[in-house]
């Protein structure tokens, strides 16, 4: 297995950075987001991976990968309004640690980077490598367009 690792760009939130953590360290605020239409619009991404049942609490969400079983992720860490870091236990074929760090530009703009760093085999990262450097921009941007309250 060897680790590699994914940064995104950097994104600029128009949001006060207190505000962009507590939510984004909640993760039953995801459960607004990710309905069967996402599902749905993931596996059409990655026809390889069907997700299903998907749930969440404030520090996991569990779902469901057909032909694999369950997976989850979780967060391991939380740096007040800095950092929240995020691991991945499961049916999942890598193991991922991730970040998101946050850093306030002005009062209501927040600097927003994530990082992946993925433990996966080689003919894994043969498979998944580009999907991986696309998504987690992909993703930087979702969460930079989140409507945080």
């Amino acid at each position: 297995m060897a680790s590699t690792k994914y940064v995104s760009d950097v994104k600029t939130v128009n949001n006060n950075q207190e505000i962009i953590y507590n939510y984004l360290s909640n993760f039953e605020n995801l459960s607004k987001y990710v309905n069967e239409g996402l599902l749905a619009k993931m596996t059409e991404q990655v026809p390889q991976i069907k997700i299903s049942n998907f749930e969440s609490d404030a520090d996991s969400c569990r779902f469901q990968i057909a032909g694999m079983g369950l997976a989850e992720i979780r967060i391991i860490e939380r740096e007040a309004h800095k950092t929240i870091k995020v691991s991945s236990s499961g049916a999942l074929p890598v193991s991922i640690t991730f970040w998101i760090q946050l850093l306030p530009v002005a009062a209501y703009e927040t600097k927003l980077r994530l990082t992946l760093d993925a433990d996966m085999s080689m003919m894994v990262k043969m498979l998944v490598n580009k999907k991986l450097e696309e998504g987690i921009n992909r993703m930087a941007d979702m969460l930079a367009a989140l409507p945080y309250k």
